[in-house]
């Protein structure tokens, strides 16, 4: 059973940046994704952006595109959400997840994704 532990979350202002992490207990395969979601307050949680191991193939949401970069390191096995010019719309509890296997579809949906980290908070002041 693999586990996702986060960290790196925090509060900001606006313009601000952060990094958040989120290492595996075991990397055991090699065709499944890693992504990030994130729920706000009284919202559903959506998916910001997921990464291939296999190639490295990235897929961000358009709310996110062009402020963060997600990046992956087998070695480490962490992957990483980098996060820029953050918005007050960018507050939210981050959650890592590793898909179930096989592919995922896009929009990202959270039922293609069978192991979940306990969430970061982001909480980003104007």
């Amino acid at each position: 059973q693999v586990r996702l532990v986060e960290s790196g979350g925090g509060s900001v202002q606006a313009g601000g940046s952060l990094r958040l992490s989120c290492t595996a207990s075991s990397f055991t395969y090699s065709s499944a994704f890693m992504g990030w979601f994130r729920q706000a307050p009284g919202k559903e949680r959506e998916g910001v952006a997921v990464i291939a191991h296999e190639n490295g193939y990235t897929y961000y949401a358009e709310a996110v595109k062009g402020r963060f970069t997600i990046t992956l390191d087998n070695a480490k096995k962490t992957v990483e959400l980098h996060m820029n010019n953050l918005k007050p719309e960018d507050t939210a509890i981050y959650y890592c997840a590793k898909s179930k296997g096989g592919g995922i579809q896009y929009p990202l949906r959270e039922i293609d994704f069978g192991t979940w980290g306990q969430g970061t908070q982001v909480t980003v002041s104007s």
